[in-house]
């Protein structure tokens, strides 16, 4: 129960007015101070099963840059999420899930150098305090580090990868590239490879380096159903890390990014296969590569928004939410 009885609940702002981590009270969606779906906005992890953070980093592109805004992009599109029961859930994931906005990790571009160590200690603060880290991106580049962090803590975690490229062409452990990261976390024995796989992939590498892949047709011709099953089977009970780069879903549903590419899933598609997944052993999650330059009316942040409240939602039902959908 919220300790917030006493506040005016008609002015909104709980994001730091609201003093409680469960629970929620009516905001304006076109009003108010901004933070993930309305959480409270603090770095204290006291109490907390999920902080999210931004990584507003993109100096890793290959092409069109501009991920950096995507972690601001992404709490401007929560707005409505944070407004009525989750949908197909219809449960609030807040009255189970104590959840925080931390804010954005300082990532100065200006020393590259310092770039990996300020992210994975960002991440390394949240994981060693038993909490969950959801994190909005940002370039892909940024998963590495964090999978450092989680590595760290948990051992070599299974690796489920929405995206349209592999991210595993050469690396020479130098080379800061948001597509050779999860070679080099490969390489580094950050990855458990065996209960790997990776969905939507559409571009070409020569080697798959030991990943399962669902390719975009694949999924296509089998369907949502099928999907979820093949992740399943293939990440089994092992612990695994979600990582969700917005380029899986077709342009047309993802303009707003650095790298796409045509034939991709359907925010349908991948909502659905998401929604599916609330048996695996998650360990952490980001969804990364929103560039709002290239978006347009948001559709790009809104459905990375839905991608990250779903998944909050799933852990949400492992904290004793119970379902109640509505309708066929």
């Amino acid at each position: 129960m919220s300790d917030d009885s006493s506040a005016d609940k008609t002015l909104g702002d709980q994001a730091f007015r609201k003093n409680d981590l469960y629970g929620r009270w009516p905001e304006l969606t076109h009003a108010g101070a901004l933070s993930f779906l309305r959480r409270k906005y603090t770095d204290d992890l006291t109490g907390v099963d999920v902080a999210v953070s931004g990584i507003p980093y993109d100096c890793a592109t290959t092409y069109r840059s501009g991920a950096r805004l995507g972690p601001r992009a992404m709490r401007q599109a929560s707005v409505q999420l944070a407004e009525l029961a989750a949908f197909p859930f219809g449960f609030d994931p807040f009255d189970h899930l104590a959840v925080i906005d931390c804010g954005d990790c300082f990532v100065d571009a200006h020393y590259p150098d310092q770039v990996i160590e300020t992210i994975q200690n960002h991440i390394a603060r949240i994981v060693d305090a038993g909490v969950y880290p959801m994190t909005l991106g940002g370039d892909h580049f940024i998963t590495y580090p964090i999978l450092r962090a989680v590595a760290a803590k948990h051992g070599p975690v299974a690796l489920l990868h929405f995206d349209a490229h592999p991210d595993t062409w050469e690396d020479d452990a130098k080379r800061f590239d948001h597509g050779s990261m999860f070679l080099r976390a490969k390489n580094e024995g950050l990855l458990d490879v065996e209960h790997s796989i990776q969905v939507g992939i559409r571009t070409y590498n020569d080697t798959d380096h030991g990943f399962d892949i669902l390719t975009a047709p694949w999924v296509h011709r089998n369907g949502a159903d099928a999907t979820i099953e093949e992740i399943k089977k293939r990440v089994g009970d092992a612990n695994v890390y979600m990582t969700f780069d917005i380029d899986c879903l077709d342009p047309a549903y993802a303009p707003g990014t650095g790298t796409p590419v045509a034939g991709g899933l359907t925010s349908a598609q991948a909502l659905e296969i998401i929604r599916g997944l609330g048996a695996l052993n998650f360990v952490g999650s980001d969804v990364v590569e929103v560039a709002p330059a290239y978006d347009v009316s948001e559709i790009t942040a809104i459905a990375a928004a839905t991608i990250a409240h779903d998944v909050l939602c799933l852990l949400a039902q492992k904290h004793g939410a119970k379902p109640k959908p509505i309708g066929r």
